[in-house]
């Protein structure tokens, strides 16, 4: 590593865009060793104002946050163009990728956003997940351990090989392995690499993490396999819906609550799928929240083609056992992987890339705590094609379409006074009017068209 080297000081804004600051390593790694570690005499001065430097974070500017994905400034853009803020690096987070063939090396810290007293801005996507951390470790005495399964598309001109193939992987050169490699660099613990079902499709699964490094870990990993799709000369593209089609890139996301002695929370073997009373409530306040959560964690104008029945998304609004067509399935129990209780955890289906992932996750843990508080009956568990039950077991089931559209998901949130409530006034004016903004500039435009504006998006 060389001191000249640049590492980025980033942040996720409202539409999942990663933007920030870059400065030399030789700052930042001041910061890791202190004012009294291994300096010279002659070298006090400048290690103390880069320390000191590094230490405040970089400048950051509120109306960043009313930047929106197409690259417009949102409007209304609720920031003006007063103020200001601060990106300060959360030094865990740093996370490097080797270069070499003439390529530099990737490196980041993830920041959160402040005020210039170093008091959390109370739009910074980070503070709002760890708030809601808080909460389930106040009200519960839990911690929350979660993964973001994320699905990607190489834009490739050739034709793509058989979905699940071997053949697909291959076809993919040294793609699979050195974005294994690099997203073991950055400390993301990759597990897999999986050919998937559409043109070029791949999924990297990697291990859970405990609260706020799930998180994180999401945005490393979207940010390294664009990086090594870069070196290969491709793009990786985490968009939604590549083609209407085809099955779109979704982001399922884990949930697992531990007890003090780390024990899971949600495990019961004697209750309908191994869910606990407590789990049960947790999963129904996440689905009476449903909508509303979809303008968070599916908020594109492409997203709602992807939750289409029978598109490998979330067809339906309803808790499944093993069934891939419910917004939240229970993956199974598998023997020989370890202990049961330790394996029961939720997949939230209805997720994607152009959600940023502190909000998305942020918001599921407060609609399941909004559950639990309030003591919902656990819903009953779907074992068949949601499509397929008539009237009366789709009403028994809480079966239930997803918004539509972004506006409708929009007029969800709108109308959820509880979910409204889980950001400021700021927060939630700013957010509408990003997505507000994408509406605009899709209003008249076909799906077709719309999709391959956002597969150079996200």
């Amino acid at each position: 590593m060389s001191d000249d080297d640049l590492v980025a000081l980033v942040c996720c804004d409202l539409g999942a865009i990663v933007r920030g600051r870059s400065l030399p390593s030789a700052a930042l790694e001041s910061l890791g060793r202190g004012r009294d570690a291994g300096v010279g005499p002659g070298e006090r001065a400048g290690v103390d104002r880069a320390h000191e430097e590094a230490g405040a974070g970089v400048g950051w500017v509120p109306a960043n946050h009313a930047l929106t994905p197409i690259g417009t400034l949102a409007e209304p853009n609720p920031f003006g163009s007063t103020g200001d803020l601060r990106l300060l690096p959360d030094l865990r987070t740093r996370a490097r990728v080797e270069g070499g063939d003439g390529v530099d090396a990737l490196e980041l810290v993830i920041c959160d956003i402040a005020e210039v007293d170093g008091r959390p801005w109370e739009c910074c996507p980070r503070a709002f997940l760890r708030e809601a951390l808080e909460q389930l470790e106040s009200e519960l005495g839990m911690r929350l351990l979660a993964s973001f399964e994320h699905e990607f598309q190489l834009l490739v001109d050739e034709a793509p090989a058989l979905p699940f193939s071997l053949e697909a992987q291959r076809r993919a050169g040294r793609f699979p392995q050195r974005a294994m490699r690099a997203l073991v660099q950055a400390g993301t613990q990759p597990q897999r690499f999986m050919p998937e079902y559409a043109s070029h499709q791949f999924e990297i699964p990697v291990a859970a993490a405990e609260g706020l490094a799930a998180a994180d870990r999401a945005l490393v990993v979207r940010e390294v396999v664009r990086e090594v799709a870069r070196r290969e000369l491709h793009r990786a593209t985490f968009t939604p819906l590549l083609d209407p089609a085809q099955a779109g890139n979704g982001v399922h996301i884990h949930l697992s609550l531990l007890g003090a002695d780390g024990s899971s929370a949600l495990y019961d073997r004697s209750r309908p799928g191994s869910l606990s009373v407590l789990g049960g409530s947790f999963a129904a306040g996440i689905l009476r929240h449903a909508p509303a959560l979809t303008a968070l964690t599916a908020p594109s104008p492409v997203s709602s083609a992807r939750l289409a029945p029978h598109h490998w998304g979330a067809g339906a609004a309803c808790l499944g056992l093993q069934n891939r067509e419910t917004l939240l399935r229970i993956p199974p129990l598998v023997a020989g992987a370890g202990e049961l209780g330790r394996q029961l955890r939720l997949e939230y289906r209805g997720a994607d890339a152009a959600a940023n992932p502190y909000l998305a996750l942020g918001a599921i843990l407060r609609a399941g705590l909004a559950g639990v508080r309030d003591g919902l009956e656990p819903a009953p568990l779907l074992e068949r094609d949601p499509a397929q039950l008539d009237a009366a077991e789709a009403e028994r089931f809480g079966v239930d379409g997803l918004p539509g559209s972004l506006a409708a998901a929009l007029a969800a949130l709108a109308a959820d006074e509880t979910a409204r409530g889980w950001m400021t006034p700021l927060m939630y004016d700013a957010y509408v009017a990003v997505k507000g903004s994408e509406l605009e500039a899709a209003e008249n435009v076909e799906v077709a068209e719309l999709c391959a504006r956002y597969a150079q998006i996200h």
